[in-house]
């Protein structure tokens, strides 16, 4: 058997999140923000993150391009960064008075555009759908030695029951 490569789950995912992302890079764009920008404001202002290393952690991804992005935002006015008192090496990170006041948008044009793409599903297999990814990127952490981070591992915890 000689399965079509292009209809395999990992491709198939693969083209749905540069889709979420084309489109919401392109409703998010007129806010300020990036869509990879939301984890880091999400994480912030919920209080789950305020160090470098703990957004990397929370959003899934390196240190180095981290360092490069909370540059750019904080260029950008969407961050501040003061000394940590208990770590010199480190700052804390906190969002501006203008992030937090154009987050609430940014989280509805989200939520808008990911009902938008999900009208045709029911609330079942909305629920199924995020059941299944959710196992899906905990097997690829797995596999790959990540660690994922307490949110995730709550819901996937929540979900495999």
């Amino acid at each position: 058997m000689n399965p079509d490569v292009l209809s395999t789950p990992g491709h198939l995912i693969s083209l749905a999140a540069r889709g979420f992302a084309r489109l919401s890079e392109a409703r998010l764009k007129p806010l300020g923000f990036g869509v990879g920008h939301l984890p880091v404001l999400v994480a912030l202002r919920d209080g789950r993150a305020s160090t470098q290393r703990d957004l990397a952690r929370f959003a899934r991804t390196e240190q180095p391009p981290m360092a490069q992005m909370l540059a750019r935002m904080e260029r950008d006015g969407l961050i501040e960064r003061t000394p940590d008192p208990n770590d010199r090496r480190s700052s804390r990170i906190t969002l501006t008075g203008s992030a937090e006041a154009r987050l609430p948008d940014a989280v509805a044009t989200l939520l808008q555009g990911n009902h938008e793409v999900l009208c045709d599903f029911t609330d079942e297999e909305v629920g199924q759908l995020v059941a299944l990814l959710t196992r899906l990127i905990a097997n690829l952490d797995r596999i790959a030695g990540v660690e994922a981070p307490p949110d995730l591992r709550r819901e996937t915890d929540q979900t495999t029951r």
